[in-house]
């Protein structure tokens, strides 16, 4: 013998627990301001990325984007415009991407582009194409102003030889040459 009433306090409590579990999981891997994957998660994934791009013979790019002077931007419109343009950037970096590309926030104002299949050419086409779109037009701010930005976006190819941490180094060496180049270009 069962109480329904009882049985129905059971399932919605049960129901309640896997969701708040799964908002865990959300919130372990996704960054809360631009609903990209989190550092961790964008990690986690070129690992997994390279090595399935080595075990299929498959290329794979990585970018490494950079908005340029954004200390500027939370100086002059505070840091509220400033969460804004990483929303809009994280956004505008979606919609840039190929449908299995994937993106991720990987610290401060730095984005981590992940390029399954893609060869040098392909890359920098790529990555060139979300150059434009972050910097193309101005972002808006939650006052009705506008937000000029543009980024550095640094690339490197997997040689079948480098592990995850040399491939965002050669990446991040690439993004500091297009830095010192004069910014808002795309580097290998």
């Amino acid at each position: 013998p069962f109480d329904p009433h009882e049985l129905r306090v059971r399932i919605t409590a049960g129901q309640r627990v896997v969701e708040l579990q799964e908002e865990l999981r959300h919130m372990a891997l996704y960054d809360s301001l631009t609903k990209l994957r989190n550092r961790r998660a964008i990690f986690d994934r070129l690992e997994e990325e390279l090595s399935r791009s080595r075990r299929e013979g498959k290329r794979l790019c990585i970018g490494l984007l950079d908005l340029d002077f954004f200390k500027n931007v939370n100086d002059t419109h505070g840091h509220l415009a400033g969460d804004e343009v990483l929303r809009e950037t994280a956004r505008r970096i979606r919609s840039s991407l190929r449908n299995y590309d994937i993106a991720g926030r990987y610290g401060g104002e730095e984005f981590l582009v992940i390029l399954p299949g893609a060869n040098r050419e392909d890359a920098l086409r790529t990555l060139e194409r979300v150059r434009l779109a972050v910097g193309g037009t101005p972002m808006e701010t939650l006052d009705g102003g506008a937000v000029a930005v543009t980024a550095s976006i640094g690339f490197a190819c997997d040689d079948g030889e480098s592990n995850p941490d040399v491939l965002v180094r050669r990446a991040d060496a690439a993004l500091y040459r297009a830095k010192n180049d004069g910014r808002n270009r795309v580097n290998e």
